[in-house]
């Protein structure tokens, strides 16, 4: 395990997903706050830059103490698909941007606020990329089970529920990425509130599943896109231990695993 994390931090990969679908830019996005609240709240973004989700390229930013909304995404944005441009020669044709951490009680202040910003700074750039943005939130009470022989147990790995339960106003599916051996599985709840990709509902859920796999520190399945994994622990790294943002050299390699 020492020796992969060694490798990650070197900027090498270990394993890719395949995805049949070109020019593809998977954002995940997350914010830490000092739990005192007295040192700024940190933004950290991740992105892929290849097409096997296996290349990450990373960008933090410093924020008010306390503030979730993201202020300087159109910033964030930029450094993120203008390196996918540099990388690949061309922009990305479809951008799905997962962003943790928001409660039920944003969710219409994130949509007016920060997706806003995205669609603005596409409109400036003069690019027109099918984009989506999906809010990912952990902390539901929801839970769903299997019915085998008349016994109630845990689904499967990759089971979806995307009717009935759901909201009325959005299009929304809760996922079970992780297989546990003790308790009861917590599935994970996806939000769509944006979205000109043309994907369908499963096309976003498979992307969704498979993104679960890609997280280095871990040789299974994660409860959200690697992405956001990823943004958590680079947010968390640099709110809580260094507290500077870190040297744009560092920013294809995944450092803070």
């Amino acid at each position: 395990k020492i020796a992969l994390q060694i490798n990650c931090k070197l900027g090498g990969e270990l394993w890719g997903s395949l995805i049949p679908i070109k020019h593809l830019m998977c954002i995940g996005i997350d914010v830490y706050h000092d739990p005192a609240r007295k040192l700024p709240s940190v933004l950290g973004a991740v992105a892929n830059v290849n097409g096997t989700m296996s290349k990450w390229y990373s960008y933090c930013k410093f924020q008010m103490p306390g503030q979730e909304l993201v202020d300087v995404l159109k910033i964030c944005l930029g450094e993120l698909v203008n390196k996918y441009k540099k990388v690949n020669g061309c922009w990305p044709e479809k951008v799905i941007l997962f962003r943790d951490g928001v409660g039920d009680g944003m969710v219409d202040t994130v949509i007016q606020h920060e997706a806003q910003q995205c669609e603005d700074y596409f409109r400036i750039m003069g690019i027109e990329p099918g984009f989506s943005f999906v809010i990912v939130q952990k902390r539901i009470n929801r839970r769903f089970f299997e019915v085998e022989g008349g016994k109630f147990k845990n689904p499967k790995p990759g089971s979806v529920i995307d009717h009935t339960i759901m909201k009325r106003n959005f299009n929304d599916f809760i996922l079970v990425s992780q297989h546990v051996t003790q308790g009861t599985v917590t599935p994970t709840h996806f939000l769509i509130v944006k979205n000109t990709t043309g994907f369908s509902m499963d096309i976003i859920q498979k992307i969704s599943y498979k993104l679960t796999h890609q997280y280095y520190n871990w040789p299974g399945t994660v409860r959200v896109p690697a992405p956001c994994q990823y943004a958590h622990k680079l947010a968390y790294q640099v709110g809580e231990h260094s507290r500077v943002e870190p040297s744009p050299k560092l920013c294809d390699r995944l450092f803070f695993l």
